[in-house]
């Protein structure tokens, strides 16, 4: 199981990625084994030193009872205190944003996130972006690679 936030990487530019744990609830793991979570606008945040994914939806699990989570809490990250040191001092700076790229299992059966430290891409940028991609699609189509 993996989801990925391909939109991620059409608006930023990203220097460094990291691997970070997330607390979740138990009904939280078993949406996210069948698949049921969304990047849409989401985001991580400091707050006293912890970093947090805001606004990550994953769905409500369709066997919870009473004890079913809320689909869009702040999600406690895992990372070393020298990575969220790191992490914070970058995020000061102006024009960086900490954005969740894609959940996983690892193989020991723990939901991961893979967080990367961007930087917003202009217009043109974009553009540039979308230039490279439809190039790529045509020589797939031409030559079959």
């Amino acid at each position: 199981m993996e989801l990925s936030n391909k939109k991620a990487y059409f608006e930023y530019f990203f220097e460094t990625k990291y691997i970070a744990g997330i607390v979740l609830a138990g009904t939280e793991i078993k949406s996210l084994r069948s698949g049921k979570a969304s990047f849409n606008d989401s985001y991580c945040i400091f707050h006293r030193g912890e970093l947090f994914v805001k606004s990550l939806h994953i769905s409500e699990y369709a066997f919870g009872t009473y004890t079913n989570h809320e689909p869009m809490q702040e999600r406690k990250l895992l990372l070393t205190k020298r990575e969220l040191k790191k992490l914070e001092a970058k995020s000061r700076e102006k024009g960086y944003s900490i954005i969740p790229l894609r959940i996983f299992l690892s193989e020991k059966g723990l939901a991961k996130v893979e967080i990367g430290l961007g930087k917003g891409k202009k217009n043109y940028d974009k553009r540039e972006t979308i230039k490279q991609r439809e190039n790529d699609r045509d020589v797939k189509r031409k030559y079959g690679v």
